[in-house]
């Protein structure tokens, strides 16, 4: 990742809202993630709503956000994601960041606060699909599906080569959730690429594991209703 000087004005910011953080403290939500066995080195249980509030009072700052994300803090990592500039995003730190994701709720901020801006979008999203860590599959899904969601300028060509990941993809339990809402998305852009959605899982249909056919029945089944 690039190295980039830092300067009083971005400490102060960066101080400024480490407090503001711990202000936001809450025991409660902290006990129930840990119940659900969601962990972070440090987590003051702020509410996403409210992080999305307080980095409203601020400006976009890629240093700051880079310092944010260093300081890993459930927090300061969302608010780094809420707070960089998309067009400063570099495929180093995508894949700097998306490695060392641990929750997937950190996953998902990234992709829906930031990722999903940056112009290596498509191309990290196909190449996450690829990857050998769970939890960068599951980022890769997650970027596919924001993409067609908020991406109206690509055209649905753009995702066609998905489909050849997700026929793999499609095979682990673990992965049948963020793979069900990805297909969904797709569909739901146009009749295009509802078509080639509802091409693919004809063709999983005929697989011989028990668990893609169930899913594509059951999306098959959902897409129909659209």
């Amino acid at each position: 990742m690039n190295i980039l000087l830092d300067d009083p004005e971005t400490e102060k910011i960066f101080q400024e809202l480490l407090a503001k953080i711990r202000l936001r403290k809450n025991g409660e939500t902290v006990a129930q993630m840990k119940a659900h066995g969601i962990v972070y080195k440090m987590n003051w249980g702020a509410s996403v709503i409210s992080l999305r509030e307080l980095s409203r009072q601020y400006e976009k700052n890629h240093l700051l956000a880079l310092k944010l994300w260093n300081k890993q803090w459930r927090e300061t990592m969302i608010l780094a994601t809420l707070l960089d500039e998309p067009e400063k995003l570099t495929e180093e730190q995508m894949d700097f960041w998306t490695k060392s994701f641990e929750q997937a709720e950190i996953a998902e901020q990234a992709v829906a606060n930031l990722f999903v801006y940056s112009k290596f979008a498509f191309i990290k999203a196909l190449e996450y699909c690829c990857g050998k860590k769970q939890l960068v599959k599951y980022t890769g899904l997650h970027l596919i599906g924001r993409l067609a969601m908020v991406d109206k300028k690509a055209i649905d060509e753009m995702f066609e080569p998905f489909f050849n990941v997700l026929f793999s993809l499609i095979k682990d339990p673990e992965l049948g959730q963020i793979i069900y809402r990805t297909v969904i998305l797709m569909a739901n852009r146009g009749t295009t690429l509802r078509e080639s959605c509802k091409n693919f899982l004809e063709l999983v249909l005929e697989m011989e594991e028990e668990h893609p056919k169930k899913l594509a029945a059951i999306l098959l089944e959902d897409i129909a209703s659209m």
